[in-house]
């Protein structure tokens, strides 16, 4: 939500399962001699019972995005974010130079889980006085990846080795230009899901027969041996919510629609989703009007309007948010059996 034109309030829920409640996840906990300290770092997790909240500001005479109004017991003091931090990245994406509405969005876009790094105040401002480039003081890469694998005649592509009578432990060798390579699988890597599933607890028996059962298609959550590293050593679980998604075939789609003389050309209809619960589809897809000619198809699902999502919303709240801008609208969808397959993995 919004609080005034410079200040958006971020929501998030803690769930106690993921068992993660360190109170500062940090690089290092030493400063250099220039007083700046190090990026520290948060995986946040929520569900629909019960949230946490903080302020994200923007302010006059204050330099970069602002953890501010930190609630006094709640999920974001226990971790350890401090009033006055500074957020840099948000699901490993370097945030410090854009628009703070977008910021905003990105966090919100992340759904029940993200990862944030922030820099201390002071540090933040020593810093910017400097001249120090704040993206040179992070990760290049803390993103594990999700790829697609679809079998040929001589099998996936790929090869699993793990430390003997050692569970879910599982590196990848990867045939060049066979399947698993061409679907972005690194060679070298750690497996850490398969189909959705952990493989945390699996031996390599188990791992083997789970892969036959899959017919002729895996999908794999992966990471490079210092991706895995980072995560580990900050006690942080690595999930699909925090991957990337760029080598899978299931695209979300975002459609720019200008109203014409007969309307956008299409109908918002409330229904049950396949993974469960309820969203909002488009139907009744008019030809040749403005809806069609942006790429919208009958089914589609709507994930958010004009750059907020519309999690939670019952149908008259998301029409209404169709029709704030009056001529225009701009709607993120996903088809249905994109839909399903990211229910699937997580």
């Amino acid at each position: 939500g919004l609080k005034g034109d410079k200040t958006s309030i971020i929501k998030f829920e803690f769930n106690p399962k993921d068992g993660i409640d360190n109170p500062a996840l940090t690089l290092t906990e030493d400063t250099d001699a220039e007083g700046v300290g190090e990026p520290r770092f948060y995986l946040l997790s929520k569900d629909s019972a019960e949230s946490f909240g903080f302020c994200l500001h923007e302010e006059l005479g204050c330099r970069g995005h602002v953890i501010r109004q930190i609630e006094l017991g709640g999920v974001a003091q226990r971790r350890g974010l401090q009033d006055g931090d500074r957020l840099l990245q948000v699901n490993g994406l370097f945030v410090d130079h854009m628009d703070h509405q977008r910021v905003v969005q990105r966090i919100k876009a992340s759904g029940n889980q993200v990862l944030l790094a922030v820099l201390d105040g002071d540090s933040y401002e020593a810093a910017k006085s400097l001249g120090r480039d704040l993206s040179q003081m992070l990760p290049a890469d803390i993103r594990p990846r999700l790829c697609h694998v679809a079998r040929d005649k001589s099998g996936f592509g790929f090869s699993v080795s793990g430390p003997e009578g050692t569970r879910g432990t599982f590196q990848l060798s990867v045939r060049q230009d066979g399947p698993a390579d061409r679907a972005g699988v690194p060679a070298g890597s750690c497996l850490l899901e398969l189909n959705g599933d952990s493989v945390k607890s699996y031996s390599h028996t188990q791992l083997t027969r789970k892969l036959k059962q899959s017919g002729s298609k895996v999908t794999l959550l992966v990471a490079s041996s210092a991706v895995e590293e980072f995560y580990r050593l900050r006690g942080l679980r690595v999930t699909a919510a925090l991957a990337d998604p760029s080598w899978l075939p299931f695209k979300a789609r975002e459609l720019h629609i200008v109203k014409g003389p007969a309307g956008y050309g299409f109908l918002l209809k409330e229904d049950d989703c396949s993974s469960g619960g309820i969203g909002q589809f488009l139907w009744d897809v008019d030809v040749g009007l403005p809806a069609e000619q942006a790429g919208m198809r009958e089914g589609d699902r709507v994930l958010a309007v004009n750059g907020e999502s519309i999690e939670g919303l019952d149908h008259e709240q998301t029409v209404q948010r169709i029709r704030a801008l009056e001529d225009r609208v701009t709607l993120l969808v996903i088809d249905p059996a994109g839909d399903e397959f990211y229910h699937s993995v997580g």
